[in-house]
C-alpha cells in the first residue's frame, strides 16, 4: 500500500446512454446515496482527478479526500449527526465547485438525504438485469423502456411515494454483452479480434461499462436521492460464473480470464460494494480501513491499487477471506443479503451454493423479531417447481461421473448452455438454507415474522411462489419468493412459452420423473408459483402494512411516440397477509 506520487491527468469523458459527460466536470459520475441509516449515511462519487468532495446539508459539512484504483478517483463521504426519520436537501463540491444538483437544470428535485424512521412502514424497491443502451426508439424497439428510469421521471414529478431503499439483485452491468458505445470505447484501446473480444477485458473497461450504465440525467437524480445496496450476479462477471467445476477448469484454461476476474471484482468493491456497508462496517473492511486512516492523518492521495488486486486475487483462490453478503436493518423489517456466487462451494462432491463460512454467517442473521424478515439473492430461492425438478434431475446426472461419463458430460453441457445453476442444483446448501428458514419461521429464533420473503431476480421473468400449507410444518410465517427480473433486458418470445410451462403446465410431469428417481431428492416443504410469471421490463416496490406485505411490479410505456418520457404502468400485484 502506498500514496500515489502524482496528480493523475482527468479521466476522459466518457459516452452514456443519452448524450456525452461534460469533459470540463470535476464530477465523473454520482454522486449516489448509497447506506441510509437512522444517524449516519454515505454518498458515493467518481472524480476527474485528486479531490476533496464535499457533502452539505442543513447548515453543515462532511469532506473525504479521494483515494485513487488504477488512475481513477473516488470518495466516499460519511454523513453523521442526522436526526432519525429526518429528510436533508443537500449539495456536492468537488474542491471549490458545487458539481450537484446541476445548477442549470430544474427538471429534478433537489437531491435529499432521508433517514430511516422506524414508525414507518418500509417501502423497498427491488429488481435485477439492467443493460445500457440509449432510451430511444430503437434502443426501446430492442431493450425496451427501463423501469428504472420510468420510475426515476414518475418519482421527479412526485407522481409516486419515496422509496427508503432500493436493491439491485444481480446483473447492473453486461461485462459480457456490451452495447454499440461500449463496443467503440473497446475499439479505440484494442482490437475486438482479440480475446476477450466484444466482451469486457479489464479494469480501464469496466469503468466505462460503469458510466454507461449510471449516466443517464434521470437514474443519475434517481441515485442521488434514494439509497441503494447492490450484490453481484454472473454477467457482473460473465455467464455462468460459478457454474460447476468443470466450467471454473476450462473458463481459467483462457489467457484473458484472470485479468478480467480481477477487473470485475475490484471495480464492484469500489462502484457496488463499499456503499452497501454502513460506517462501522466500513471501519472493519480489510482495505477501506486504510483509506479512513489515510483521512486521519491527511498527506498524498491514497492509491489502493495494489492492496485492492491483492485482496481480489486471494478472493479468488480462498472466497472466505471476504464476506461479500451483508444486512441492512429497517426498522420493521430485516434485509439480508447474500452472495450466491462467489461463495460456491464447487468441488463435485460436495457441491453448495454457500461455503461454510458463508453459510455459518447467514445462520446468525437469520432470527425473528422483526415483522418481516427478507432475503436478498440474486438467484430465486424458490425456482417455479417445474423447474426446480428439471435442475435437481440435471444436476444427479452430472455428477454421475464414472458411472456414466456420456449422460454427466451431456448433463454438464446442458447446465451450461440452458443455465441450470440454481439453488435447486447445489441440494446441499438448499436444504441447509431452508432449514434455517423453517426455524425462523417456527418461532425457534425469536417472534416469528409475519412472513420470510426471499426478493431475487435472474431469471428474466416475474413471478411469486410460496410455500403451501406452511402451518403444516409447524410455520407460523408466510415464506415467500418474489422475483422480479428484468429492469430492462426482456426474455426471447420463445422461451417465455417455455418458462410459463415450467410453472404450471410441466409440474406434474417433472414432480413424476423425479419422484420416481432415488437419487434426485424431494423437497421437503413444498410451494407452488401463486402469481405470475411476468416477462415485461419492471421494478417491484414492497410495501410493509404492519404485518402485512404488499408487492407491485411497475414497468413503463411510451404514449405518442415519446421514447424519452415513457409512463408508469403496473405489471403485476400482490397483497400477503400474516398468517392468523
Amino acid at each position: 500500500m502506498s500514496p500515489s506520487s502524482e496528480k493523475t491527468e482527468p479521466a476522459p469523458s466518457a459516452p452514456t446512454e443519452s448524450g456525452t459527460l461534460d469533459p470540463a466536470s470535476p464530477l465523473v459520475l454520482g454522486p449516489m446515496l448509497r447506506f441510509a441509516g437512522e444517524t449516519e449515511a454515505t454518498v458515493w462519487a467518481e472524480t476527474a482527478g485528486r479531490a476533496t468532495v464535499t457533502v452539505r446539508a442543513d447548515g453543515r459539512e462532511w469532506s473525504a479526500p479521494t483515494f485513487v484504483v488504477k488512475g481513477h478517483h473516488y470518495a466516499l463521504v460519511l454523513v453523521d449527526g442526522l436526526e432519525p426519520g429526518a429528510s436533508y436537501d443537500y449539495t456536492l463540491d468537488v474542491d471549490d465547485t458545487r458539481v450537484w444538483p446541476p445548477a442549470d437544470d430544474g427538471r429534478f428535485p433537489a437531491p435529499r438525504i432521508s433517514t430511516i424512521d422506524r414508525s414507518r412502514p418500509t417501502r423497498l424497491l427491488f429488481g435485477s438485469c439492467r443493460t445500457s443502451v440509449p432510451h430511444d426508439a430503437e434502443g426501446n424497439a430492442s431493450n425496451g423502456v427501463d423501469a428504472l428510469r420510468t420510475l426515476a421521471l414518475a418519482l421527479a414529478e412526485g407522481a409516486e411515494e419515496w422509496p427508503d431503499l432500493v436493491a439491485f439483485l444481480g446483473d447492473q452491468v453486461y461485462a459480457d454483452e456490451t452495447s454499440e458505445a461500449m463496443r467503440e470505447f473497446i475499439a479505440s484501446r484494442r482490437s475486438l479480434e482479440e480475446p476477450p473480444g466484444e466482451e469486457i477485458k479489464d479494469y480501464e473497461e469496466y469503468c466505462h461499462l460503469y458510466r454507461l450504465a449510471w449516466s443517464d440525467e434521470a437514474n443519475r437524480w434517481f441515485f442521488s436521492t434514494v439509497p441503494s445496496c447492490m450484490i453481484f450476479d454472473d454477467h457482473d462477471i460473465r455467464d455462468d460464473w460459478n457454474t460447476s467445476w468443470s466450467w471454473h477448469e476450462e473458463i481459467n484454461r483462457t489467457p484473458w480470464w484472470h485479468e478480467r476476474l480481477m477487473g470485475g471484482l475490484a471495480s464492484y468493491w469500489v462502484y457496488q460494494h463499499i456503499g452497501n456497508l454502513s460506517p462501522a462496517e466500513l471501519a472493519e473492511d480489510e482495505v477501506y480501513a486504510a483509506v479512513l486512516a489515510a483521512e486521519a492523518f491527511g498527506g498524498e492521495e491514497l492509491d489502493l491499487t495494489e492492496p485492492l488486486f491483492d485482496l481480489v486475487r486471494r478472493v479468488d483462490r480462498h472466497p472466505e477471506v471476504y464476506r461479500w453478503s451483508y444486512r441492512r436493518d429497517l426498522g420493521d423489517s430485516r434485509l439480508v443479503v447474500v452472495d450466491s456466487r462467489a461463495a460456491r462451494v464447487l468441488e463435485p462432491e460436495r457441491r453448495s451454493m454457500l461455503d461454510a463460512d458463508e453459510a455459518s454467517w447467514l445462520d446468525a442473521q437469520l432470527t425473528g423479531d422483526v415483522d418481516h424478515l427478507l432475503i436478498g439473492t440474486s438467484l430465486p430461492f424458490l425456482l417455479p417447481p417445474g423447474l426446480h425438478d428439471f435442475e435437481a434431475i440435471d444436476e444427479v446426472l452430472a455428477s454421475s461421473g464414472a458411472h456414466n461419463r456420456v449422460v454427466a458430460g451431456l448433463a454438464e453441457k446442458s447446465r451450461q448452455s440452458i443455465d441450470l445453476e440454481h439453488w435447486a442444483a447445489f441440494n446441499d446448501g438448499f436444504v441447509e438454507v431452508f432449514d434455517m428458514v423453517m426455524d425462523v419461521a417456527r418461532g425457534n429464533r425469536g417472534r416469528a415474522p409475519g412472513s420470510i420473503t426471499f426478493l431475487s431476480g435472474d431469471v428474466h421473468n416475474s413471478y411469486v411462489a410460496e410455500v403451501g400449507d406452511a402451518a403444516r410444518y409447524g410455520a407460523r410465517s408466510r415464506i415467500v419468493q418474489a422475483v422480479c427480473s428484468p429492469i430492462r433486458n426482456p426474455m426471447p418470445r420463445g422461451i417465455r412459452v417455455m418458462m410459463s410451462l415450467f410453472a404450471r403446465g410441466l409440474v406434474r410431469p417433472m414432480r413424476f420423473l423425479a419422484g420416481h428417481s432415488k437419487r434426485v431428492p424431494d423437497p421437503k416443504y413444498p410451494w407452488r408459483v401463486t402469481d405470475g410469471p411476468w416477462f415485461d421490463n419492471c421494478l417491484a416496490e414492497l410495501t410493509v402494512q404492519g404485518r402485512d406485505l404488499a408487492i407491485v411490479w411497475r414497468g413503463g410505456v411510451v404514449h405518442d411516440g415519446d421514447d424519452a418520457h415513457p409512463r408508469l404502468t403496473t405489471v403485476g400485484s400482490v397483497r400477503l397477509p400474516a398468517r392468523p
